[in-house]
């Protein structure tokens, strides 16, 4: 299907909506359109996500946030965090157009913004942190990629931190990220969305 979120360039034609939404106790305003994920409302998952991954991180973390989307994650982050550097990469240009709009109408600075299929054109080797809510719909060798990928890209001690319900393959990318990283922390579970952390 030319027009999932998890393409490119989503086939569908454009029907802006622009909305706020508070994350981290930060309200944040988003420009979203068709073809991109979850794009009425901050998807449950990754306001789960952010609750919980947020007091594992020190003030100044270099992130990146693999599936960025039009950037509720990576922008709540750097708003909560204004020393850190937040990288965002996602596969879908139009998505990615949307983030950077979402970061300049927030006035987050502490971004940067590019298109990757999952890692391919990421080139730091040096996060304390990668989150993620993996494109479940992209199929699981995508998801098992975002995780298994991870583990080069950060520092010793560096967490990778995800989002996934139970029903769409938490159980697996559980042991997937205990197969990687040799642990796996369940940080909270909420209404079948399972926080995973491993640590490297």
């Amino acid at each position: 299907m030319p027009n999932y979120y998890y393409t490119e360039n989503p086939d569908v034609d454009h029907a802006e909506q622009r909305w706020d939404f508070t994350l981290l106790d930060q309200t944040l305003t988003f420009i979203t359109d068709n073809g991109v994920f979850s794009k009425n409302t901050v998807d449950y998952g990754s306001r789960v996500l952010l609750t919980a991954v947020a007091p594992t991180l020190t003030t100044a973390a270099k992130i990146l946030d693999v599936g960025c989307g039009y950037g509720p994650i990576g922008l709540a982050l750097a708003k909560s965090f204004p020393a850190s550097q937040v990288d965002m990469v996602d596969v879908n240009n139009r998505a990615l157009a949307l983030c950077q709009r979402n970061a300049t109408i927030n006035k987050i600075k502490n971004v940067k913004i590019w298109p990757s299929n999952c890692y391919q054109d990421v080139e730091d080797v040096d996060y304390d942190a990668i989150i993620s809510n993996p494109p479940v719909r992209a199929g699981k060798q995508v998801v098992h990629t975002i995780l298994a990928e991870a583990y080069a890209h950060l520092l010793p001690g560096g967490t990778l931190t995800i989002v996934l319900q139970k029903k769409q393959g938490a159980p697996s990318a559980k042991k997937k990220m205990l197969e990687v990283f040799g642990n796996c922390t369940t940080l909270t579970r909420d209404k079948g969305y399972f926080i995973l952390q491993s640590i490297k």
